[in-house]
């Protein structure tokens, strides 16, 4: 008995080729079970005509099917599951039991509760999303993408495909970073200095437990990003948060016992500050002073489109006493988790030692394909392209804002992706951005980013990297009328 063709559909919107849809929904109906070795399957004529798409597609499809094994073919008969195809495991089901496990005293530690942004998953679907850090598919290259990801699954690659680095990285990326990208922010180092990180959070994470003990105590700026914070909550050193001014963070504020200061000079996270050349040059002259290290976030830089970015701090460090951290994500996409540290050979030592214990190294088909992608002059088109782009929503940002009477915290005097806002002292923006939802307006609030009980309820964060340009005026009037209701 064959299947039959009504067990077939097309979803609506669904991903891919229709010739890899028509190949997933009959895998994926051998591989649950559905599909048994030997029934045959409808004739490429009638689940083309079923479809509603050629038979050369439904052909096609069969074919690929045929060379994996998932399918025979049996001349004029037609199609059948192959015998060889594979089997899904036949087992009982194990009935749910009570558990006795008391997991308030079996969890050495916890790491859930904290203070984090959540994103709706359907941001995308918001009319108004002024929504931080997220990719904007009409900017991404995806062609390019594509052809460095095939690329990088050639028979050349065959070795940063399928390699287990663990004590080393892609030379082609690390060339990259160390021939391009770091000379960019005036910076110096060999491949011995330069570690690849999944993403910025993960090298943050690295060099807080690589530099930080029980006994040492961390700085970090407040209002921060958040993320670092509940990462150094979680850890066994002592905090203590400075608060920032329109110049980042003050160097005459740092507490004696400071041990390591975390810091985003060229673009504080969240207000956008960027800290003037002399005061980075006190912020260094105080951590020679304490012997302390520096972290330096260096998130954003390649977005200065409304002039030349700073200097790095790390380029104007002396003593070898900052750490790097720089990410690809913002420039990029999120999702892509591929990022980079920059410090002295003892301490790249270390944080590569720590990484393999942790997950060994990121995937070497991600390193090879961000590799071609930036050597081949594709990264520095598109961040051209974002730039042009980002300006101009920019323009209509700062005339919006304007004209509606909104209140500007921090604005990024380079550029960036979002400004910093600040409501009236009786808004709390975590009900505005609740209520702002109902009318498909997404906003990110800003009591998150603050340290202790006391956060202030009334700022909140405008990114304009994912929401056309004729979207904001209107979505700013809604947040300004929002706003004036309370």
């Amino acid at each position: 008995m064959g299947i039959s063709v009504d067990t077939f559909f097309l979803e609506l919107n669904g991903k891919g080729t229709l010739q890899a849809q028509i190949q997933q929904m009959i895998a994926e109906g051998i591989l649950s079970g559905r599909f048994h070795v030997g029934e045959k399957l409808p004739s490429s004529r009638k689940l083309a005509a079923h479809l509603g798409v050629s038979r050369i597609t439904v052909t096609l499809a069969y074919t690929e099917l045929l060379a994996n094994d998932y399918l025979t073919a049996k001349g004029r008969s037609g199609y059948f599951v192959s015998q060889n195809a594979p089997v899904p495991p036949k087992y009982t089901p194990v009935q749910k039991r009570d558990e006795n496990v008391d997991w308030s005293s079996a969890l050495a530690r916890k790491f859930s509760g904290g203070d984090v942004l959540t994103k709706p998953s359907d941001w995308r679907e918001y009319k108004y999303p002024f929504i931080y850090g997220q990719a904007d598919r009409k900017l991404f290259d995806h062609a390019n993408w594509r052809l460095c990801a095939v690329r990088a699954l050639g028979h050349k690659d065959f070795a940063s495909l399928t390699g287990d680095y663990v004590d080393q990285d892609d030379p082609l990326l690390i060339e990259f970073i160390a021939r391009h990208t770091l000379p960019r922010r005036g910076i110096a180092a060999r491949p011995e200095e330069i570690l690849i990180t999944m993403g910025a959070q993960n090298a943050l994470w690295l060099a807080s437990r690589i530099l930080l003990n029980r006994n040492r105590t961390a700085v970090i700026e407040d209002p921060c990003y958040y993320a670092l914070r509940d990462l150094l909550n979680r850890s066994d050193c002592k905090i203590t948060a400075v608060p920032v001014d329109s110049d980042g963070l003050p160097p005459d504020m740092l507490p004696n016992e400071t041990d390591v200061i975390f810091t985003t000079p060229s673009h504080q996270s969240p207000t956008t500050a960027t800290m003037p050349v002399d005061r980075r040059n006190e912020l260094l002259r105080r951590a020679r002073e304490l012997d302390a290290m520096v972290v330096e976030d260096d998130y954003e830089f390649e977005l200065s489109f409304l002039g030349a970015p700073s200097p790095a701090l790390k380029s104007m460090d002396r003593d070898g006493r900052v750490i790097y951290v720089g990410s690809f994500s913002k420039s990029l996409f999120p999702g892509l988790r591929l990022g980079y540290i920059v410090g002295s050979e003892p301490f790249i030592r270390e944080a590569r030692a720590l990484r393999s214990l942790v997950l060994r190294h990121p995937p070497g088909h991600i390193q090879r394909t961000a590799a071609y992608f930036l050597s081949l002059g594709h990264y520095d088109a598109q961040i051209r392209r974002m730039s042009k782009t980002l300006a101009r929503r920019r323009e209509a940002l700062d005339i919006a804002v304007e004209q509606h009477g909104l209140t500007v915290a921090g604005r990024g005097i380079m550029g960036g992706s979002s400004l910093w806002m600040s409501a009236p002292d009786h808004v709390d923006t975590t009900r505005l951005a609740r209520d702002l939802q109902r009318q498909s307006v997404h906003i990110e609030p800003g009591a998150p980013f603050f340290k202790g009980p006391q956060q202030p309820r009334n700022f909140y964060r405008l990114g304009y990297s994912s929401i056309s340009k004729d979207r904001i005026a209107p979505g700013v009037k809604l947040i300004a009328d929002a706003i004036r209701s309370y």
